[in-house]
């Protein structure tokens, strides 16, 4: 761990714990600094705060006390999930102070450079792949950030010689400060949490500030197929290395006759890539870009694509049930998401788990790309919203389910040997199950307990 003497005997307030609140809470203890951590959930009920209070740290649990501000604090440091219009934190910004994620605590103690991933989709496949690349490569990589690992925990045993491949949501790039890495990756940019941001334009800013802190001697990966990504990386100061899926680039990354080239190099044929889907195309893209500029050789990157079958909950392939090809896609939690699995089985026949929690949209997007679903079966706050989108679809056979579990015998009976059953919500879990992980699980249990 680099030391870094900024936050010894300074004031620091850490509100909302979970895992990367208690995590930065403790950090910063074991760096000098002065914390209080605040927390919604009462004592007598949250482990963390008490594991905090067994440390020494003081703890404030219960709601989040405006009065907490009248005391003097130098920083505050906020759970990503805590939106910005939380009372509390709103009233720290209106006096000043700086509000920051642990995503920056974990850069200022980091020996290792960084590799940050955002997107509105594929964060977590392309993040998974870097890493993988790297490390078949013989290079010393750490996975990190909202893959599920606390970026402040693992920079605390990384060293110079390593990478830190960290996936970034905008919660998190939200509240830097100094955070830089030295390779960013920008996959897409797409409606997405903007009951959290508020706007388009605040989540878009959010997706952007991966670069705000680079120099010319870091490197901007970037989506030349998206608009808005080139636009947001218009004014970036780092060097600009561009990737398509659908035309060929002078440099950088892109698909031509059938192959992926990296700077007129030719890296390995597309069809040799296992992971289904043009999204996965471009997550696979993205990927080789990064690891090239890490410096990953050829041999390497082509081990990771021919073998990598995917991410858990994210168009995972499950099983094999009496011809039934059964895949989880739990972390499909909004549209996009949805119609990009769909379209990872354009011409085969799929029957498609959906539904959720309702956020108030409605799903008529989903319209062109159900033309080859010959069932739906719906569970959770959304099924009638997407029942009736699957009604104007003209697919005939709509079932409702009371939740996935359900779901998946439903979906057996309906189906015939060679379909595809997709579970892909196209929403979130909290209607009914505490993360989309919980509802992936159900789901795999569902289908190993058909076989």
């Amino acid at each position: 761990m680099k030391p870094t003497p900024f936050y010894q005997h300074r004031r620091v307030l850490v509100i909302g714990l979970a895992k990367s609140g208690a995590a930065a809470a403790r950090l910063l203890a074991e760096l000098g600094a002065e914390v209080v951590a605040n927390d919604k959930k009462p004592l007598a009920e949250n482990t963390e705060a008490k594991q905090l209070e067994e440390l020494g740290i003081r703890v404030v649990c219960g709601g989040h006390p405006l009065e907490l501000l009248d005391e003097p604090f130098d920083l505050v440091v906020k759970n990503p999930g805590i939106p910005y219009t939380n009372p509390l934190v709103e009233k720290a910004l209106e006096k000043g102070l700086s509000v920051v994620t642990e995503v920056e605590l974990a850069y200022h103690i980091s020996e290792a450079p960084f590799i940050g991933i955002t997107g509105s989709n594929g964060k977590t496949t392309t993040t998974t792949l870097i890493y993988e690349m790297l490390k078949a490569d013989g290079q010393g990589a750490l996975l990190a950030g909202n893959i599920g690992l606390v970026a402040c925990e693992v920079a605390k045993e990384a060293k110079p010689d390593q990478w830190l491949v960290t996936e970034l949501s905008s919660f998190q790039l939200a509240g830097i400060g100094e955070f830089r890495p030295a390779i960013a990756v920008l996959l897409n940019i797409f409606d997405a949490h903007l009951d959290y941001h508020g706007t388009k334009a605040a989540y878009v800013a959010a997706k952007a500030n991966i670069f705000r802190n680079q120099t010319e001697r870091d490197y901007a990966v970037v989506n030349a197929d998206d608009p808005i990504v080139m636009d947001v990386a218009s004014s970036v100061r780092a060097q600009k290395v561009l990737f398509s899926a659908t035309k060929p680039l002078g440099e950088g990354v892109y698909v031509q006759d059938g192959a992926v080239y990296w700077n007129g190099e030719p890296v390995i044929s597309t069809a040799d890539i296992v992971l289904p889907g043009q999204h996965n195309l471009e997550n696979s893209l993205a990927a080789i870009a990064a690891a090239k500029l890490a410096g990953a050789g050829n041999e390497a990157i082509r081990r990771v694509l021919t073998t990598f079958a995917g991410v858990k909950h994210r168009l995972q392939y499950v099983a094999e049930v009496n011809g039934r090809r059964f895949y989880n896609d739990s972390k499909a939690t909004n549209l996009l998401a949805t119609q990009k699995a769909l379209s990872a089985f354009a011409g085969e026949p799929v029957i498609l788990l959906a539904g959720g929690l309702d956020r108030g949209n409605e799903f008529d997007a989903l319209l062109p790309y159900l033309q080859r679903v010959k069932a739906v079966v719906l569970f959770g706050q959304t099924a009638a919203k997407i029942g009736r989108v699957a009604r104007e679809a003209g697919i005939e056979t709509v079932e409702y389910v009371d939740n996935v579990e359900q779901a998946v015998p439903v979906a057996f009976r309906l189906s015939e040997p060679g379909d595809v059953i997709l579970l892909s919500p196209a929403c979130a879990s909290w209607d009914q199950y505490k993360t989309f992980e919980e509802r992936g699980d159900i789901f795999i249990h569902a289908v190993h307990k058909l076989k």
